[in-house]
């Protein structure tokens, strides 16, 4: 097996980031979803309800992102604010910049700010974890993972059904794995994964959303891989595609994984 491509979202539901090689921190890839669009109430905004954010394309400086050819910087003094990933979730406190929220109003057609998450030791994990693992504002775990196998048996189905193939990129993966048999991932849930020179916890099956149907690219929007996955993969947890990942490492401590490396399943 082998890592086949590295991706980030430094904005929560905005356009990925490709890498060749990232940093692993505690709580996920350096950079990656440390900033968050929220509504008037604090509520994160996903491509759940605005698809259009796939046309939002962050390039981090540093200190910064620019968004689409606007600058914010990391609002460090900024006003910190109450906010959720999901209205659902547990509040955390993440520091607003004023000075991106008529870009950001803008360019949702709503009102909104964004959120960045200056600490990244106040959001724990809930379930499935130790009492001492955080997450960004990712939507629960540091790390989503894929392998090239399954999305190979799931575009077999939708052309069986005659549906067009969907790439990965549907699935936002942070790591991607190749040399493997479909749906492999399932049975390295419970145990550790070496990728590279660095081991990760296999934490939980990740339970796929409308978000699938979303065109990375364009942001249109279909029924498909969601209706292939409900017909295949459906458990009591969801319907599956990939599995989160915690590093198993501890704070302070990093790592670096490469597009390339060998990776292996551990007991």
């Amino acid at each position: 097996m082998r890592i086949s491509s590295l991706h980030t979202y430094p904005v929560k539901g905005g356009h990925r980031l490709d890498h060749d090689a990232a940093l692993v921190e505690p709580w996920g890839l350096a950079g990656d979803r440390r900033w968050m669009i929220v509504d008037q109430d604090g509520n994160g905004i996903t491509q759940r309800q605005a698809p259009i954010l796939t046309g939002l394309r962050p390039v981090p400086y540093a200190g910064g992102l620019d968004l689409n050819g606007f600058r914010v910087d990391e609002p460090v003094d900024g006003p910190k604010a109450t906010i959720r990933v999901f209205s659902s979730k547990p509040p955390l406190t993440a520091r607003i910049a004023p000075a991106a929220t008529d870009f950001i109003s803008t360019f949702l057609a709503r009102p909104a700010r964004l959120a960045w998450l200056a600490d990244t030791g106040v959001r724990p994990i809930e379930t499935h974890a130790r009492p001492s693992d955080r997450v960004s504002f990712a939507d629960g775990y540091p790390l989503l993972l894929t392998t090239t196998a399954s999305l190979d048996a799931l575009n077999d189905w939708l052309l069986e059904a005659g549906d067009e193939p969907v790439p990965m990129t549907r699935f936002r993966p942070n790591v991607v794995i190749s040399g493997t048999r479909p749906w492999a991932e399932d049975n390295w849930l419970g145990g550790r994964l070496q990728l590279g020179d660095v081991t990760f916890r296999a934490a939980k099956s990740c339970s796929r959303c409308v978000v699938t149907t979303i065109d990375q690219d364009t942001g249109e929007t279909g029924r498909q891989p969601l209706r292939a996955l409900g017909r295949h993969r459906r458990y009591t947890d969801g319907l599956l595609f990939g599995i989160n990942l915690i590093p198993d490492i501890t704070p302070g401590e990093t790592g670096i994984i490469r597009a390339g490396e060998s990776s292996l399943a551990l007991p």
